[in-house]
């Protein structure tokens, strides 16, 4: 019965971690997207006017899939709860590096504009 459960967590950790790097991929193409379409405008001399509902789009895009990375990272640590419920938690699965206990924060900066 460990046997079973181990190589069902197995299967899940693989699509788990097909999902993460699915997601970073969108993540860097759509931001190459954004980024190509004003240079590609500007080496072209076109109007900022022409494209820009499509680099709104593009940008919004970006939004989405930055909420589904999070998605996907909760599930990630969903299922490190369900592992050790299974008893795996002695069990490594991905690369073995450390998980940080919490996502680090990031301050913002007023800008010196702002405080002046």
């Amino acid at each position: 019965m460990l046997q079973q459960r181990r190589q069902a967590a197995q299967q899940v950790a693989d699509s788990l971690f097909e999902s993460e790097a699915a997601i970073d991929a969108a993540i860097a193409a759509v931001a190459k997207l954004a980024g190509v379409m004003p240079a590609v405008r500007a080496d072209a001399n076109l109007s900022a006017l022409i494209g820009q509902g499509a680099l709104e789009r593009a940008i919004e895009a970006m939004g989405e899939l930055g909420a589904a990375r999070r998605a996907i990272v909760e599930t990630h640590k969903e299922l490190s709860i369900a592992q050790r419920e299974i008893g795996l938690g002695a069990v490594a699965y991905g690369t073995g590096e450390t998980k940080p206990k919490e996502a680090p924060t990031i301050e913002l900066v007023e800008s010196s504009r702002q405080a002046a």
